[in-house]
This record gives structure tokens, C-alpha cells and sequence, in this order.
């Protein structure tokens, strides 16, 4: 596995390759900070300005921007409660909370340090379990992906505020949106009601920044007419101490080791993504802690499990890439496309043939997180400084940026009318007391269930199979496991209430 190893240190250590690596940190930091411009799409961006690099300067360029796209989703997410990419989603949940309550540095300073070290996990377990995961993940077909996902979707029993009814009806609703457009099977159209904006579907960018942008920006232009004009979005001091964030984060090692290693697994499952990762290390932390009522109302625990789980998936996500030529994600594949351009057979045989260029890809990932961190640290205080806009400036502003991004995906006006429409909706579930959490995560997971269900049923319509397939049964106990453990701590939490209230 180390073979070349000091030639991969040479080539990532070259000047042009560093000064490279450093201006595509800061490009994923900015871009996935703007609501509605994925990493995806700054990988995509990115890729023609690498063909004329050498191969292993290319792809490590493509990596800072991964890397910094990871961390910069959670910018917006702290300070705005708008997640700036999908897999920032359950960041907002804690993050946001805490810089509300006074403390929007140290929600940047745990969600940067968390950032960093989930992607370090990430990288040794790449390193050390490459191809065994990778065998593991290959090896899931539609049957584990279906229970995969009926196992994370056990995470609206964590997102459903006081009332279990409300979360369920807002997480159907949320699956009821995906269904919208075209059937991901056949092809035919359904609940689109001869709309012609409705034939294309909901853009999963609009309703993702409709529910949590819009609808947290109606509600501040009703604080704009309450309060006085100068009134900011968090109105406290701007403190940020990073060492002593760094001591935060490493005080809970069990919590970043487990949120680490669920990003790192779900990353390494092709087509699974940093938002599920996200959201399950976020449910996996709630649930194992002794205080879960606390989460959500701005606690440490709660944005380190979410940005760890999140930043780890990006060396989950590299091990089947390496070891079969498989892209973990999106942006995985865009990287293998990068390869081939410059004459890289990416496959089994890569370790094999390009064993420098495997471990260059290991050590651009060290050298990312490394920058990523240090600029991130450098240049918070800037981004702290959005704080202390008065909110009749800055919501009108952001309101104009998320709707020049969701246009930007598709160049459709009509992806802005349901931008808005969206963030009305959210608005008005806001204002009857419904988690908006539930309805986002039917949206991200109701498809992905929908399509493997119907895969496994046409492979085989053995229903049982789901049941006799170790993996997919192992999913499933885990889920049941999951709902027993919300069932046990609602009773405990409304034992404890009794007393207070026959007192």
C-alpha cells in the first residue's frame, strides 16, 4: 500500500501543484457557502481548468475543492440557518441555534475542527480498508440500498419536535413532493395536473432552499417590522477561540469517532451521499446521548456529529473509486472522468499499475484538510462579520442570491416560482408548529427507497428476500432498533414530566 509513497510526496509538494490546491479550497469554501451552487457543480467547473495539469496535480486540485465544499456548506447553515449544500442539512438543526443564542463563532470554530478531523478519520480508513470496504459496498444491491434507506429514514423519529403525528404527516408530505414529475422507472408523468412547470419535477436545490432559506427568511421580514430597522439576523459579540474549540471537539472522541466512521460507510455506498451521512451520524449521536432533549437548541454534540459525518465521506466515498473503478458519488465521478482524460484506467488494476497516483491521492486529501482548516480558521472572522448586517439589508440580499442559484441550475424562471412557492409552503408549516426537518429528508430519501424497492421487485418478486439477505436483514434490525430506542426515551421523557405536573 505505501509503494511510492515518497514520490507522492514529491509530487503533491511541488509548487504549482500546492498553489493550485490552495486557490481550489478557497473556491469549495465560497461556492458551497452560496445556497444552490453544490460542489458538484464546482468540481464540474473545475474539471476543464485540469486538463492541461499534469494527472496527479489535476486530480489534487479537484480534491481541495471537494474538501473545502464539504466544510463551507455549514457556513450559511450557522449563520443563516440555510444549508448551503444538501449535506449540510442537519448542521442547521444545532449550529444555527448556537449562534442565535450568542455563540455564532464557536458554531464555525466546532463545525471547521469537526470538519477536519471527520476527513482525517476518513482518509486512514481509506488508507487501511480500501479494498475490504470497497468489496462490502459493491456487493449491495437493491434489497440492502431499499433497507439502507428505510434505516435512515428511521431519523424523522428524531426530527419531530413535540408531536410524532406532525413529523410523520411532514415527512409523507416530503415524499409526496419527490414523487412530482417524472415516474424514475418508466418515464411517465404523474401529479404533475397538466402543469407544465410541474412536468420537470421539483428541483430537490429548490425545494431544499425554499423549505429552510425562504421560508427562515419570511419569518425574519416579520421581525423587520417589529423590531428596530438596525436589528441584526444574531445580535451578539463576535468571540472565536480555535484552540479552545479544538479541545471541544476532541473532549467528545467517541461522538467524532462514530459520526466519522457512519460518513465514512455511507460515503463508501455508491449513489448514498454526505446528506444522508449527515443526517444518519446526526440521528446515530442524538440517539446514544444521555441529554438527547437537548439537541436541537444549539449543543456542541449535535454540530460535531453532523459536519464530522458529513466531511467523512469524501475517503468514503474514494474507496470503491479506487479499488473498483466504481464513483461513490457524483463528484467521484467526475474525478474518474479527470483520469481518463489523461489516459487513467481506473479499475481494479488501479492500485496495481498507479500505485504513486493512489497514494498521491491519499496525501492531497491530508494536504486539503490541512488548508481547508487553516484558511477556514484565517478567514471566519470575515465570514462572522455577516452577523452583524441589519436584517432588512441582508434578507432581501439573500432572498435575490437563492433565487439567481436555483435559476442558475437549470436556467428555468419557473424553478424560481417554485422556489417560492416552496418556501411559502415551509412558511406556513412553520406557523402551524411542523418540523420542517421530516419533509426534507422524505424529499432526499423517498426517491432513493422508491427506485431500489422497484428494483429489487423486478429482479426478484420474492418480497421475503429483504428478510433472508443478511445485509439487508442487518439494516432493517437496525432500524427497529432505532424506532425501540425513540420509543424508550419518549416514555422516559413523559415519566419524568408526571411528576412535575401532579406537583
Amino acid at each position: 500500500m505505501f509503494e511510492g509513497l515518497g514520490g507522492a510526496l514529491g509530487q503533491i509538494f511541488q509548487l504549482a501543484t500546492i498553489a493550485t490546491m490552495l486557490i481550489g479550497v478557497v473556491a469549495g469554501l465560497v461556492a458551497s457557502a452560496i445556497p444552490g451552487f453544490t460542489i458538484t457543480m464546482a468540481i464540474v467547473l473545475t474539471l476543464p481548468l485540469t486538463f492541461y495539469m499534469p494527472a496527479i496535480q489535476g486530480v489534487a486540485t479537484m480534491l481541495a475543492v471537494y474538501v473545502g465544499g464539504l466544510c463551507g456548506g455549514m457556513i450559511s447553515a450557522a449563520l443563516l440557518s440555510i444549508p448551503g449544500t444538501p449535506s449540510a442539512v442537519a448542521t442547521t438543526f444545532d449550529a444555527f441555534p448556537m449562534a442565535r443564542n450568542g455563540d455564532p463563532g464557536r458554531a464555525l470554530g466546532l463545525g471547521i475542527w469537526a470538519s477536519f478531523f471527520g476527513t482525517i478519520i476518513s482518509v486512514i480508513v481509506l488508507v487501511l480498508a480500501a479494498p475490504p470496504l470497497a468489496l462490502i459496498a459493491i456487493e449491495l444491491g437493491p434489497w440492502e440500498y431499499f433497507s439502507l434507506i428505510v434505516f435512515a429514514m428511521t431519523v424523522i423519529a428524531s426530527l419531530v419536535g413535540e408531536s410524532m403525528l406532525r413529523g410523520l404527516i411532514a415527512g409523507i408530505l416530503g415524499m409526496f413532493l419527490a414523487t412530482i414529475g417524472d415516474d424514475p422507472m418508466m418515464g411517465a408523468q404523474r401529479f404533475s395536473f397538466d402543469l407544465r412547470m410541474l412536468q420537470a419535477g421539483l428541483p430537490f436545490l429548490a425545494v431544499l432552499i425554499g423549505i429552510f432559506a425562504v421560508s427562515q427568511l419570511l419569518s425574519e421580514l416579520e421581525d423587520v417590522g417589529r423590531v428596530q430597522r438596525g436589528k441584526a439576523l444574531v445580535d451578539s459579540p463576535i468571540v472565536f477561540r480555535p484552540f479552545q474549540f479544538m479541545r471541544e471537539v476532541l473532549s467528545r472522541p467517541v461522538n467524532l469517532i462514530r459520526s466519522s466512521l457512519i460518513g465514512v460507510f455511507i460515503g463508501a455506498v455508491p449513489g448514498a451521499g454526505g446528506s444522508i451521512a449527515n443526517l444518519l451520524a446526526y440521528d446515530q449521536a442524538r440517539q446514544a446521548s444521555k441529554t438527547p432533549e437537548k439537541f436541537g437548541t444549539g449543543i456542541p454534540e449535535g454540530v460535531v456529529a453532523s459536519e464530522s459525518g458529513n466531511s467523512s465521506t469524501a475517503g468514503g466515498g474514494l474507496i470503491p473509486m479506487i479499488a473498483l473503478g466504481i464513483p461513490g458519488s457524483a463528484v467521484d465521478a467526475v474525478l474518474i472522468a479527470a483520469l481518463m482524460v489523461h489516459g487513467i484506467s481506473v479499475g481494479p488494476r488501479l492500485m496495481v499499475d498507479n500505485p504513486e497516483l493512489v497514494q498521491s491521492i491519499f496525501v492531497a486529501m491530508v494536504v486539503a484538510a490541512v488548508m481547508m482548516l487553516v484558511i477556514a480558521l484565517m478567514t471566519m472572522r470575515y465570514f462572522l462579520m455577516v452577523t452583524k448586517v441589519p436584517k432588512h439589508i441582508i434578507v432581501p440580499l439573500v432572498l435575490v442570491f437563492c433565487a439567481v442559484g436555483v435559476f442558475a441550475l437549470n436556467n428555468r424562471v419557473t424553478d424560481v416560482h417554485l422556489l417560492f412557492f416552496v418556501g411559502a409552503l415551509g412558511y406556513l408549516l412553520k406557523k402551524m408548529d411542523y418540523p420542517l426537518a421530516p419533509l426534507v429528508l422524505g424529499v432526499i430519501l423517498g426517491p432513493i427507497a422508491e427506485t431500489n424497492l422497484r428494483r429489487a421487485l423486478m429482479a426478484n418478486e420474492d418480497w421475503t428476500q429483504f428478510f433472508t439477505r443478511p445485509v439487508s436483514a442487518g439494516f432493517l434490525a437496525l432500524a427497529v432498533i432505532s424506532i425501540l430506542l425513540f420509543i424508550r426515551y419518549r416514555y422516559r421523557q413523559r415519566k419524568q414530566r408526571e411528576p412535575r405536573n401532579s406537583s
